[in-house]
């Protein structure tokens, strides 16, 4: 395809380079032929010093005229004033003159090609009818030597430009070649491996740098979900096996029935935590397949929620001594937001706030506006979580040091949930914590703008989900 290209291009190349050379030599003769009418028309001013007088300048004229140039004046009559050896001969009739213009038209004379100008002139009182001849025959070598050239170098061209475009094309399409064999070769067990990066800075480059991070993109969510995989089955085998392990052995023998109630209460204390981890395994289900679109968006008083959340926290606490306090605006803090969702985030945070705080310390849940944001500010004077754990705090599965997982038990599932809800409503998720002084952490969403605020309140939902 290649090659048909090449040479229709060429050809169309070579085709109109002779036309052009055709008219150019067409438009040189004439021209010569032109000037060389206006150089005898100035010398047939001088008709009134007699025929032979004209007669001899016009021969000392053609005597001085160089490359075969030759001319023919006749009068009004037909009687040729001069006339040379060549229009002697007989050639073709010249088309007819129209006054006023130049007539052009190619002959042979003396067995050579000519283009003749003719032109009638009126000067001194007379008429004379004029033909100028420019031979022809140098332009037509010319001519033909320009096409026995390309004759000779078109294919020649034709076979290096195909070679040429050839190495070029192979040269340019290598670095294809190797994305097409990598991309080949990248599969679940080699998602690792990363396209060669060409050095120059062209669209392949790009390309290249694009797929690069998308096989990074899907390295990353293949770990993520082998992990949760990994995870989740890890932490579902635990309660399975505690319920039959406990199931087992407790019908291994007849027993009293404190002890067939006190198996039935750890089965059921079991099931419900493997309840409670399936919902949330559910719910980071439905938030990878984008359940967010599900989510009912409306204005809500989020002095509302803390107030609740507050009095979650006190029923969590009540086996501990703890100091719950809660601090909300005046005027109400509006926002665009999920009622449900926001409850379970603030669960999620009180929740965990209840867990890792000893008896006798407290937790506090703070609502502000600055600016466009929203921000619920949770704290507690628990054990604190260390600077390493920090920067994956908010991972699927992840329990932080062994202090924490020694005094609660639980997936790892809540902040993961709270920072999804977060950014579902556009919002961020921050911690702060030290060793020994607690733990803050901090939800900014985006307030509503005065505009926005609806005239009436609007009653939140009653029941919050469990984490």
């Amino acid at each position: 395809m290649y090659c048909i290209v090449l040479v229709a291009s060429l050809g169309a190349f070579v085709w109109i380079s002779d036309v052009g050379f055709q008219r150019s030599i067409e438009a040189t003769v004439n021209d010569a032929s032109r000037n060389n009418l206006e150089t005898i028309q100035r010398l047939l001013g001088n008709s009134a010093a007699g025929d032979e007088k004209v007669r001899q300048q016009l021969r000392g004229l053609s005597d001085l005229w160089p490359n075969g140039a030759l001319f023919e004046v006749a009068d009004a009559h037909g009687n040729w004033i001069f006339r040379p050896a060549p229009f002697l001969n007989s050639y073709p009739p010249l088309p007819a003159i129209r006054p006023g213009s130049v007539s052009f038209s190619t002959t042979n004379l003396d067995h050579l090609e000519y283009r003749v100008a003719s032109r009638l002139v009126e000067t001194g009182g007379r008429v004379f009818e004029i033909h100028a001849a420019v031979p022809t025959e140098p332009f037509d070598q010319a001519l033909d030597h320009f096409r026995l050239i390309e004759e000779e170098t078109l294919p020649l061209l034709v076979l290096l430009a195909s070679l040429l475009g050839y190495w070029l094309s192979g040269r340019s399409l290598a670095p294809v070649n190797r994305i097409i064999e990598t991309s080949e070769s990248v599969g679940v067990q080699s998602l690792s491996r990363r396209l060669e990066v060409p050095k120059a800075r062209d669209e392949l480059r790009r390309l290249t740098e694009t797929l690069n991070a998308m096989l990074e993109r899907i390295e990353k969510s293949v770990t993520r979900i082998t992990q949760f995989t990994a995870d989740a089955s890890h932490d579902l085998r635990t309660p399975v096996a505690v319920i039959r392990a406990t199931a087992e052995i407790t019908l291994r023998r007849r027993r009293a029935d404190g002890e067939y109630r006190a198996a039935l209460s750890k089965i059921l204390e079991t099931a419900v935590e493997t309840s409670e981890l399936l919902e949330n395994l559910l719910t980071l289900a439905r938030a990878d397949a984008g359940a967010a679109a599900n989510m009912e968006m409306h204005a809500i008083d989020l002095g509302k929620c803390v107030r609740k959340a507050k009095e979650r926290a006190v029923v969590l606490s009540a086996n501990k001594t703890l100091q719950i306090t809660a601090r909300t605006p005046v005027e109400p803090v509006w926002a665009e937001a999920d009622a449900i969702s926001i409850d379970r985030l603030l669960l999620i945070l009180v929740d965990n706030a209840v867990k890792y705080t000893p008896s006798g310390g407290g937790c506090e849940i703070d609502l502000s506006q600055s600016g466009g944001l929203a921000d619920i500010t949770v704290r507690d004077t628990g054990i604190g979580i260390s600077e390493q754990d920090l920067p994956s705090i908010f991972e699927r599965f992840v329990r932080v040091d062994s202090t924490r997982s020694r005094e609660t038990r639980g997936a790892g599932l809540g902040l993961a949930i709270a920072r999804w809800i977060t950014e579902m409503h556009g919002g961020t998720i921050t911690v702060e914590s030290e060793i020994g002084e607690g733990s803050t952490f901090r939800v900014s969403l985006p307030a509503l703008r005065e505009s926005r605020k609806p005239t009436n309140v609007n009653e939140m939902p009653a029941t919050a989900p469990q984490i």
